[in-house]
Order: C-alpha cells, then sequence, then structure tokens
C-alpha cells in the first residue's frame, strides 16, 4: 500500500530539553517473601522521598529488573501519572552492572543520581550533591551518607589530593556515633563485625573553597558525571554485558579511583539506607516530608543494655576506638616496616 501523506514530524525540532541531572533507580523485588517481604514499602518509600524531596529539575529513569507482578504494577502506576519519565521493565533479572550499563547509555542529563531501591532522600539532597560537584576538582563520585571504612577503599586519589590540593584536612574519630549506629542497623552488621571493619581506620575530611567533604564514597548511591560513569564502564564492559548477576561494583569503584578521580561524600547527610524493612525513626522522617509510610510488623530487635549506653557516650567511643587503632597500629608495625 502506498504512503499516504508526510509524516508529521519531518523537517521538526524538539520541544524537549533534558535537565543537567538524570536521578535513576535500579529496582529488584522478585517476589513479596523472606528478604523481599517488605521490598515494595521500601522501594516505595525510596521513590516518594526523590518525588517529594527534589528541589531542583531532574528526570526520573526506573529500571526494573525482573520483578514481581505487584511491584511491576505500582511502577506502571507512577509512570500513568507522570511520577516517572522512563520506565524500563525487563522481564529477565540481567544483573545489577549490565542494568547500570543500560542506565548511563539511556540517562539524557550529563550527571546521573543513581540509587538503590532502599535508599531515602533527605531533603535538600541534590543541591548538596552537586555543591560537592562543582566545587570540588575532578570529581568522579560523590554521596549521601558516610561509612567509616571505604576511607580506605577507592579512595587513593582523593587522599593523595587532599595532601597537595586542599584547603584543609582533619583527621580523627569524626564521625557521629547515631551514623554508626544506622549504618549497623540497616546493614545487618553486629557492632563486633562493624568494630573489625573499622579498626585502624580514621576519619578525614576535606575542605576546598570552604565547602567540607568527608573523603570516600560508595555505590549504593552516587551522583556522577555521566561521562565519568560511561568512561568506566566502557573499560568493564568491552562488549557491553557482563555474565555476573551481582558483584564487580567494588570494581567500578577502584576503577574510577585509579583514574585520578576524586570520590567524597557531603558532611551533612543527605541520604539514609532503609535496608529491607522501614524502621519506625525513618517512617517519623517520612510523615515530617508530607510522606506516608508504615514500619513493618516485626520491627528490629532493641538494644538498651547497659553496654549498649556506655557505648553511646561519644568521649567513650573515642576512647575505645583510639586504644583498637593503636593495638591495629602496633600488629601491623612488622609488616608496614618490611
Amino acid at each position: 500500500m502506498p504512503r499516504i501523506g508526510v509524516n508529521p514530524s519531518r523537517n521538526q525540532t524538539l520541544s524537549f530539553s533534558p535537565p543537567r541531572v538524570t536521578v535513576a533507580v535500579l529496582v529488584y523485588a522478585p517476589h513479596q517473601a523472606g528478604y523481599f517481604q517488605h521490598r515494595l514499602d521500601v522501594t516505595r518509600l525510596t521513590l516518594e522521598s526523590i518525588l517529594a524531596n527534589t528541589e531542583l529539575p531532574y528526570e526520573l529513569l526506573v529500571f526494573d529488573n525482573g520483578s514481581c507482578e505487584e511491584m511491576v504494577s505500582y511502577l506502571q502506576g507512577l509512570y500513568a501519572e507522570g511520577k516517572i519519565d522512563r520506565l524500563v521493565l525487563s522481564r529477565q533479572n540481567i544483573g545489577k552492572l549490565n542494568a547500570l550499563y543500560r542506565i548511563a547509555h539511556l540517562a539524557s542529563g550529563s550527571v546521573i543520581a543513581y540509587s538503590d531501591d532502599d535508599v531515602y532522600h533527605l531533603k535538600g539532597w541534590l543541591p548538596a550533591h552537586l555543591e560537592v560537584l562543582d566545587t570540588f576538582p575532578n570529581v568522579g563520585a560523590v554521596t549521601g551518607f558516610y561509612i567509616r571504612q571505604r576511607v580506605v577503599m577507592s579512595s587513593e586519589s582523593t587522599l593523595a589530593w587532599a595532601e597537595k590540593g586542599a584547603e584543609s584536612v582533619e583527621r580523627g574519630l569524626l564521625m557521629p556515633y547515631k551514623w554508626e549506629e544506622e549504618y549497623m542497623e540497616n546493614s545487618g552488621r553486629t557492632p563486633e563485625r562493624y568494630a573489625q571493619e573499622v579498626a585502624g581506620v580514621e576519619d578525614v575530611v576535606v575542605s576546598y573553597h570552604g565547602l567540607k567533604a568527608w573523603v570516600s564514597a560508595h555505590h549504593f548511591e552516587v551522583l556522577t558525571p555521566k561521562a565519568v560513569l560511561l568512561e568506566v564502564l566502557a573499560e568493564m564492559l568491552p562488549e557491553g554485558w557482563s555474565d555476573q548477576l551481582m558483584g564487580r561494583m567494588v570494581e567500578m569503584d577502584d576503577r574510577m579511583d585509579q583514574k585520578g578521580y576524586l570520590r567524597l561524600t557531603t558532611y551533612a547527610q543527605t541520604m539514609r539506607l532503609l535496608g529491607n524493612a522501614l524502621d519506625p525513626e525513618v517512617v517519623e522522617i517520612a510523615r515530617r516530608d508530607g510522606i506516608s509510610a508504615k514500619a513493618a510488623e516485626t520491627p528490629k530487635p532493641v538494644r538498651n543494655g547497659l553496654g549498649r549506653r556506655i557505648l553511646s557516650n561519644q568521649h567513650v567511643r573515642n576512647g575505645l576506638q583510639g586504644i583498637i587503632n593503636t593495638l591495629y597500629g602496633w600488629l601491623h608495625q612488622d609488616g608496614r616496616e618490611g
């Protein structure tokens, strides 16, 4: 059959101009049992926090990595309401790195603010991230919640720059204990495991042009220039595909560090890790932000023993951590000298 008429889009120009930032969330909930029992509620709060607390222009890209019918239906509803700008539904779980590779290529913005589906975005999160990106030189990654053990992971270039380029450098046990508690609770770490992970590690805060930031970043939530992410992923996935379902995210962090990019965290906490169930404190934060949420019916155990109360004192913790760091140094002295 012959073509009738002329396509009205021919010779037309786009009326859409992409914003600077693409906010991207990777979603995965294969079912609603066991570990994923509360995932729909957690993902809902992640997305609602973005919608409520992102003041600057952005596009929202959601990549669903083979989730159950209930999750897909929820996401389709948000898309139909115009709350999601781009929704990608994969029938299969193609793995985290492969999904991130596709997110990077689909994003319209020159900056990608990536998040797993279990992160609460606090008010002011995006301006704080962009301020670090735009103030410090050669930034590759900015995150919004500080994790102490990450200082010794994928941070060599940042630490090297700090000694020569920063206006000031602070070292010591500077992290508020409440942040440590939140991290232990929401990452499923025991105090014993956490103590082992941070043994011998000191916090590092750098200042540049009057702005403070923590040294270190992670990949659960990260704002990065799109060009940097594409550069790293192109080296990791020369064929555009990985056979691994999970993993290699630390490798991505390492490659970014090896290229000389700075990896920093906003000085004020701008994110909360949710874990796989909502706790009352996060639900209250959401309520104050005008978001309705309900805490999980199986609350996490509360540890209010005497030891817990003693350890909650920052001076006591600093003293104990100092002792641990000293012992750690003694135990590893021979290895350093060799």
